[in-house]
Parts: structure tokens; sequence; C-alpha cells
């Protein structure tokens, strides 16, 4: 029933990030996540939104990720495919592959959740029992129980699981598949290798279609996704941790200059994909600092968005109260450092870890109706004349794989719930900002308060303890440092060309991405631990390689174990512990 208070306005942000999983010294991709995810979530959310005309979010997408679509779709274009798994799907005979070539089918193929995307599926259930069968009976990694057509029906079904629900309800070749289920040809995989093929290629103009008709807001990320404030003072961690022990480094040399780059090379991509300069930067994992917001300000980004625990820490901080978040949280806040302002968006933690930790546990009807509830009691809880801003901000990608069908009913029904609701208004960020810098905003009584201070942290834990602070993360963070003393030298004396500089000044930016801190640490599983542990590792080697220098023994020796099982495979954190 509508009311007389002002509506609320809910911004949905789903962020789309990977990071760059090739190996620059090969030109091969090492793992796969780009085109899966590209094929079941990038592909599912533009479908949600083109037929849901009323619905509008956000999205943000980091420009190392839409340069890896761009540059499966140039592998098509040219027949070159430098993703081995990928590779495979096309391969005629694969009855004859190389040993390591089924290892790599056999340790691809079942890594996903398999309570959603193996076991609905008897036939690919079949071919998971089948090799647990002659698995035990395999001598010195030997296939030889392993026919080719195995291998093919493998092949098949790992990537039929990986089709996001869209796919599978309009595309004509993924349900002949689908319902074929057995004895797949090679013809068959080639008509599927087309279907990813299309898919990827049609995801950036679709989502600039949904940009340019205004439906979406598309923001962007420093490039590689580096947590900026570390990049500028590692000291920042000591704001929410004041006991972390930190690198042993005191700071990572010329910081400054390379976080400008992300944010400059962010800006140029944003452009050269979509058309337009971004108005908005999710900072990589929502890690801000007052220097970091001020840099982002600086080069005229507009606004940007963190977490519910950086606000509170730095309300406290500014000795404001954080006493009771329906008062302090459903607003914008503005960051200045006397000559740059930026808005700055907090989202609500409790609203963005249901959808990404608790609903797909839950009947879809029963989510949504608890997301909208939650809305209305936010919304009758206003007794102002200015409107609540909630911002529901979280990963747009890896939360779908454990929801029935890849999150499609719910985001079906969510989108329908919230553009018929009488009360909520679905807006972008961008709209937020416009509001308050209309010309009859005084008029209206609209201000946005200013946050005096900002406590360093992010949306995980209001902290960046997912980063550094423990001893795998600060030897990760060493090591770097290390290599970046070595850039700093060479270049500086370097008769490198231009091409070689940008060579190198690129491997250094990969370097320097957040992923790779994520990961280590014993909370997360050792099998993604030891793959971008291995994958980091092959980044610093190839860095000293491309300077010339000799690679330091350090990096011949893994850095972190793991041995966990966080919450979602560990590719997802709470916002609060």
């Amino acid at each position: 029933m509508n009311t007389a208070r002002p509506k609320l306005y809910l911004n949905l942000y789903w962020h789309m990030h990977q990071p760059d999983y090739r190996d620059l010294a090969t030109n091969q991709y090492v793992l796969p996540w780009t085109y899966l995810h590209a094929i079941k979530d990038y592909s599912d959310m533009a479908y949600h939104l083109e037929v849901n005309p009323k619905a509008r979010v956000t999205f943000n997408f980091v420009p190392i990720l839409l340069e890896q679509l761009e540059d499966y779709t140039e592998q098509v274009k040219h027949n070159k495919i430098r993703d081995p798994l990928l590779a495979l799907l096309t391969k005629k005979n694969l009855t004859d592959i190389s040993n390591s070539e089924c290892s790599l089918i056999v340790q691809s193929c079942f890594k996903s959740h398999h309570e959603k995307m193996l076991s609905p599926f008897p036939h690919y259930q079949r071919l998971l029992q089948m090799y647990q069968l002659v698995e035990p009976m395999m001598t010195n990694d030997q296939f030889h129980y392993l026919s080719g057509q195995y291998k093919a029906d493998l092949l098949v079904w790992y990537h039929l699981a990986w089709c996001g629900e869209s796919l599978r309800r309009t595309n004509p070749v993924v349900q002949t598949l689908m319902a074929k289920g057995v004895l797949f040809t090679h013809e068959e995989r080639l008509q599927l290798y087309d279907v990813i093929a299309e898919t990827i290629a049609g995801l950036i103009p679709r989502y600039k279609a949904l940009m340019q008709s205004g439906q979406i807001e598309i923001s962007t990320t420093p490039y590689y996704h580096p947590i900026l404030p570390l990049l500028l003072d590692f000291q920042s961690t000591l704001d929410a941790m004041p006991d972390a022990p930190l690198p042993e480094n005191k700071a990572y040399a010329g910081g400054q200059s390379r976080a400008v780059a992300h944010i400059l090379s962010a800006k140029k991509a944003h452009e050269h994909y979509f058309g337009a300069n971004p108005r908005g930067m999710w900072p990589a994992e929502g890690a801000v600092s007052h220097a970091a917001l001020s840099l982002m300000a600086e080069h005229n980004v507009s606004w940007a968005a963190t977490g519910q625990g950086v606000l509170a820490n730095s309300l406290q901080k500014s000795q404001l109260s954080a006493d009771n978040k329906h008062d302090y949280l459903y607003q914008p806040y503005r960051v200045t450092d006397g000559q740059n302002d930026i808005l700055c968006f907090f989202r609500d933690d409790q609203l963005s870890d249901k959808i990404g930790f608790e609903y797909a546990k839950m009947h879809t009807h029963d989510a949504v109706s608890d997301f909208v509830q939650t809305l209305e009691h936010i919304h009758a809880s206003n007794n102002s004349s200015q409107s609540k801003i909630v911002s529901v901000i979280l990963d747009g990608e890896n939360a779908w794989e454990y929801f029935p069908y890849n999150g499609f009913y719910f985001l079906s029904e969510l989108y329908e719930a919230l553009v018929n609701h009488p009360d909520i208004e679905m807006t972008t960020f961008s709209d937020i900002v416009d509001m308050y810098q209309s010309t009859d905003a005084v008029d209206a009584g609209l201000s946005v308060p200013i946050l005096p201070q900002i406590a360093a942290g992010s949306w995980v834990y209001g902290t960046f303890s997912t980063w550094i602070g423990s001893k795998d993360k600060n030897l990760a963070w060493d090591l770097l440092c290390s290599a970046k003393k070595t850039y700093d030298v060479v270049m500086a004396k370097s008769k490198f060309n231009k091409r070689q500089r940008e060579a190198v000044e690129r491997q250094l930016a990969i370097c320097e991405g957040s992923d790779w801190f994520w990961w280590f640490g014993d909370y997360n599983s050792s099998d993604s631990v030891a793959s971008f542990d291995q994958l980091y590792r092959r980044n610093l080697i190839n860095l000293y390689t491309l300077l010339g220098q000799p690679i330091p023994e350090t990096l011949h020796h893994q850095i972190s174990v793991g041995g966990g099982n966080a919450d979602n495979g560990g590719t997802m954190r709470r916002g609060q512990e």
C-alpha cells in the first residue's frame, strides 16, 4: 500500500570481475573461469534486464575482465584458441591426446558446485561415477580406461552445466544436446563451441545497449583490480586493524603513480568498450581510504561505493554516532580533500549478504518476500521528508551456481516484485548524484553530509584482513615490493623500446591485482590456493624475465597452502564476521 512517505530508492549493484588468467610468457590461459562465467553469469544477468525493461540496476565491469572477453572473441575470429580446455572441446580426435590433456579434462570438468551444477543431470552424474570407478586403477596418471568418447561427453556436459539458464531456455543447440545426453559427435561439439563463441562476442554489445537505453549504469574499477589504499600506504591497514602485522617493506615504492596508472587506464578502457566515460568507480573490493577516494575525485570520478563497516568505523573516527544504521546508513556522504569532492555510497551488508549467502538455501518466494519486507521495514522507519537510499552491492557472478537454476527464478521474481512495488524505486548511483546536484536540490532540502574522516577498509569486515596482515599475505606483498624495486632500477636505466616497456609495465600491473592476496590463507581450499599461488609466482617470474633479471629462488617455493572450506568456495566473503 502506498504511503505518504517519500519513496525508497534502491541501488542494486552487481560487480563483475575476473583476474587475468593468461600467462603472458606463453599467451595461454591457465584457468578457464572468464569464458565459463561469460556463458553462465554475464549472459544470464543481461538477459534478466532485457526481459524486465522496467528494472534498473548498476553493473561494475573490471577492465581486465572486459579485455579477456574481447580477447576470447578475437581468438574465435582468428581461429587461434589459447585456452586449452576450450580448444579440447573442438579437437576432432580425443582418443590420442596426451596424458597432460587427459589430466586437464578430468581435473577441470568436475570442478563445479555438484549439488546445483552436476547432480541435476543424470548423464553428467554417470560420467563422474565412471571416473570414480576407474581412477583407483590408473597407474602413473595413465588414462587407459577413458575412451575418446568418454572425454568428448565429459567436455560437452561440463560446458552444458556452465551454460546459463537463459541459454538453456532459448538456444536450440543447447536444448538438443541436453536432450540427447550421450555419444556426442565432433560436429555437435563444434555446434556447442559456436554457441559459446557467439554468446561471448555478444556480451559487451548487450550491456552497452542496456546502458544506452538508460536501463543500467556501468561503472569501472582501477584496471587490474589493485587494493588502492595499500598501494598508497600499508599503514592504512592499521585504521581498522591496529594490531595487524605488516609486510617487512614499509611501503610499496611508487604506489601513488601506480594507483594513478590503474585509474587512468580504467577510464580509457571504459571509453573503448562502452563509448562513454564512467561516472562511478567501484574501488577493488570496496577498499577505500581518504587518500584513495581523493585520488579518484582528482581524476573526475563522481561517485564510489564501499561497505557498511567502513562507514561505521569512519563515523566513529569522526566522533559521530554509529549507533543505529537506520539513522546513518541509507544516504551517500561527501568526501573532500578541500579541492575535489566525491560522493560515497555504503552498502547494506545484511541485505547484500543475504543474496550472496542465504537466499540460495530458501524457496524463491520466501527469499524475495524477505528481501522486499526488509526494504519495507527500512521505508517504514523513515520519519523524515527525504528518501532513504539503500545500496545492495555484491558479486554478480559467483553466487548463482549455489541457487537452483543459476538464480533464474530468484532474479526474475525479485525484479518483478521491485518494479511493481509502490514505495520502492529501482535506480542507479548517478541518478542519485544528479538528484543531489540538481538546481532545485537546495530548495527541496537535499544535501549530502560530509564525512570528515575515512577509516580505511574494505567491504569485507570493514578491514583489509583478506589481503594483508597475515604471514602468507605479507610474504606475497614483500615479494611484490622486491620485484617493484628491481623494476624501478631497471626501467630507470633501460634501453627498452616502447613495446618492451609496455609489456613490462603490463606484467607489473597484473602482479598488483588483489586476487593473489585474497586466496592466500588457510581458510581457503588447498586446490584454489595452489592455482592462484602458482599463477602469482608465475607472473612475478615473468616480470623478472622481461626485466632481464635473475629470478629469486623464493619464487620457486609455495607461498600458501590453504586447506580450509570457505563459504561458497572462497569466491565471496561476507561483509560482517
